[in-house]
């Protein structure tokens, strides 16, 4: 699929990042803004061109190229091709994973997720502090619910800039398997359900906040 299409085709389905929108954890978009989108009330921005978007393209073959010397263990396959999976019982849960894993060992298949972010404060930085920030986890428990599969690894490059010429790089790795998040699966299934029945009546759903 090219870009173009794959741009498309978002509309057809919640993707990751709407997923933690849907819950009111995503810090760019509500879950009105959402609702707007996929009733086709306002045009997706496509962010594509930004600076900080196409590092993260650029990066994210490499970044994925280590993994895969770093963890021998797993066999990696980038997905270059925009493939887009779906839900089997609801194809409107969908999205395009950085990467698939398989574990040579035991043959459970898994989901790579790539994040590169710059780190600019201190609160900044809390957010990654043994764990995965809430809009990235939400986004990882929704790819498990389109796909079926056991498991998903974040693999994270937190840069911070000093006095502009001074970069350094803190790479990190969160594992969830899903025997161990069975309940927030089917939570989030259970949004996601109810949020497309808003978009299907195109009934404006209250909007959500997060839970502080």
């Amino acid at each position: 699929m090219l870009r173009e299409e794959w741009l498309k085709n978002r509309i057809t389905m919640i993707g990751g990042s709407d997923a933690s929108a849907i819950l009111g954890m995503n810090p760019y978009k509500s879950n009105l803004d959402v609702w707007r989108e996929k009733t086709g009330r306002v045009i997706p921005e496509d962010i594509g061109s930004r600076p900080y978007v196409q590092y993260g393209i650029r990066a994210e073959q490499y970044l994925t190229s280590l993994f895969a010397l770093d963890y021998p263990a797993y066999q990696v396959k980038a997905n270059m091709d925009f493939t887009v999976y779906r839900h089997p019982k609801y194809p409107f849960i969908g999205g395009t994973l950085d990467g698939e894993l398989l574990e040579k060992e035991t043959g459970r298949r898994g989901i790579l997720e790539v994040k590169t972010t710059e780190i600019l404060n201190s609160m900044h930085r809390e957010k990654w502090n043994d764990k995965i920030p809430d809009n990235y986890y939400i986004q990882v428990l929704h790819y498990l619910l389109a796909t079926g599969w056991d498991f998903a690894i974040l693999k994270a490059q937190l840069k911070t800039v000093y006095n502009c010429n001074d970069v350094r790089l803190n790479t990190r790795h969160y594992f969830v398997d899903r025997a161990d998040v069975k309940e927030d699966l089917e939570y989030l299934l259970e949004q996601e359900i109810e949020f497309w029945g808003f978009i299907e009546s195109e009934k404006m759903p209250p909007l959500t906040l997060p839970i502080i």
